[in-house]
């Protein structure tokens, strides 16, 4: 009985109506709006890596760039360079999982 009172008002159908369209038809409705966050969410996580990564870059390059023997050993780790009177064995390792 408590209910009937405001079931049978028409402020409450306008309400009903209101929240409907919000939720699901509105240009901004509320499942717009959570997708919207997931994707930002996405975003902000892969704009964190790529900072990280970038300082890690930086760090490379400095050390690079003021160390011969950190160069040396990422030039022959990397494009496998060898001095004249050496020989580079590349070993490859079969993942058998």
């Amino acid at each position: 009985m408590f209910f009937k009172k405001y079931i049978n008002n028409k402020y409450f159908y306008t309400g009903l109506v209101f929240l409907i369209w919000w939720v699901y038809f509105d240009q901004e409705s509320i499942i717009v709006q959570y997708n919207l966050a997931k994707i930002r969410t996405g975003l902000e996580n892969q704009k964190e890596f790529y900072l990280e990564e970038i300082e890690k870059d930086k760090a490379a390059i400095n050390t690079l760039q003021n160390d011969t023997v950190e160069l040396e050993k990422y030039a022959r780790e990397k494009y496998f360079m060898k001095k004249d009177d050496e020989d580079v064995f590349v070993i490859v390792k079969d993942d058998e999982n």
